[in-house]
């Protein structure tokens, strides 16, 4: 049974409640506790679900029993009445990850994967896991992505994708260069946005150029300023033809009930994004330019992680800083010299800055 059957089939039994109005919405989550290692490094949110969601959460527990295809539906009518889409043009998955497998599998094969290097590596590990070619190219001088050299790399591709703003680098791909792409890729070729991190940044979202581009795909996430890595929800906004060809590989593809009134009740919640945006930064670029004082560079990001240009190998200082019980990020073999570092709260940044000086010293 497809989605648009079940909406069609759901009673009015499943009441939800203007999570927005709650009077809880607002409040300021409780202080994580810091007894144990500094965890900086896979891209969570060190402050978790906002209050309203959590609280959400808890009410979920009791709506379990059934199918919360009711509450996937709010959550996409919410999303696409709050960016102005018909709700066929959104479509919820277990995590963006997933929706990003399912893009791999429908749109690549024979025909080739595009993308860049170092990027995200979740779409290049589905394709070759299936024998699928794949053309990685290198970002440009400014740590954006090469969009011209992306369409010179294959004549007829299946998928291009673009993380923007940019894992692990955390740096952005100008819209135009983005419109730019979309005008000259190849007939039949789908673009990937992959916007995990596009709250944090000041950069425009692509996704109302879904209304124009049919084989324009754009991925946002609740995993990451929304602080649900653990909850796994995410979205795919594209056109409904582009959308029904990841459902042929998960259909029914619906998250948990807790899950989808804590994304609603993240929605809701008209503090939440402006505020981890703003404290998000400040932690990022008092630390960049920290780091910048004392003589290492380190790319411009508009995200929650960013990278250092050690000079020299990375892995070294990464195995010296996990001994100092601080956890940063994995190094990516085409740039050995580079290690990311996810934002994490006050202290942990405070952590992190200690121990860096350290295992830096002489």
């Amino acid at each position: 049974m497809t989605d648009i059957s079940r909406r069609s089939l759901v009673g009015l039994g499943l009441t939800l409640p203007l999570l927005s109005q709650l009077s809880w919405a607002g409040q300021t989550p409780p202080a994580a506790t810091h007894g144990g290692p500094v965890q900086i490094n896979f891209n969570e949110s060190p402050w978790g679900p906002c209050p309203a969601a959590r609280k959400a959460m808890q009410d979920g527990i009791a709506q379990s029993g059934r199918y919360p295809y009711k509450a996937q539906y709010r959550l996409i009518d919410l999303f696409a009445e709050q960016h102005g889409l018909q709700a066929d043009q959104v479509q919820v998955f277990c995590g963006s990850k997933l929706a990003l497998q399912h893009a791999v599998m429908a749109f690549t094969g024979p025909r080739s994967l595009v993308l860049a290097e170092p990027s995200y590596e979740a779409p290049s590990d589905a394709a070759q896991g299936r024998g699928t070619p794949v053309h990685a190219i290198a970002l440009d001088a400014q740590h954006a992505h090469d969009v011209d050299a992306m369409l010179a790399a294959d004549a007829n591709p299946g998928l291009i994708y673009l993380c923007n703003p940019n894992n692990p680098t955390g740096t952005l791909t100008p819209r135009r260069d983005i419109e730019r792409l979309l005008a000259r890729k190849p007939a039949g070729s789908v673009v990937v946005v992959d916007e995990a991190y596009i709250h944090f940044s000041d950069a425009p979202s692509c996704v109302e150029l879904v209304k124009e581009h049919p084989e324009l795909l754009v991925l946002q996430t609740f995993s990451k300023l929304y602080g649900m890595a653990g909850a796994r929800l995410g979205l795919a906004i594209g056109q409904a033809p582009l959308l029904q060809k990841l459902e042929v590989y998960d259909g029914d593809n619906v998250a948990p009930a807790s899950t989808l009134l804590a994304g609603l009740a993240s929605l809701q919640d008209p503090q939440v994004a402006p505020q981890r945006k703003r404290d998000n930064a400040r932690l990022r670029d008092h630390t960049i330019a920290w780091l910048g004082e004392r003589g290492w560079r380190c790319t411009a990001s508009q995200a929650n992680c960013f990278m250092i240009d050690l000079r020299g190998p990375a892995q070294p200082l990464v195995e010296r800083l996990a001994q100092e019980q601080v956890l940063v990020g994995r190094v990516w073999p085409s740039w050995p010299n580079w290690m990311r570092v996810s934002v994490g709260d006050e202290a942990d940044m405070r952590r992190f800055r200690a121990a860096f000086a350290k295992v830096t010293a002489g």
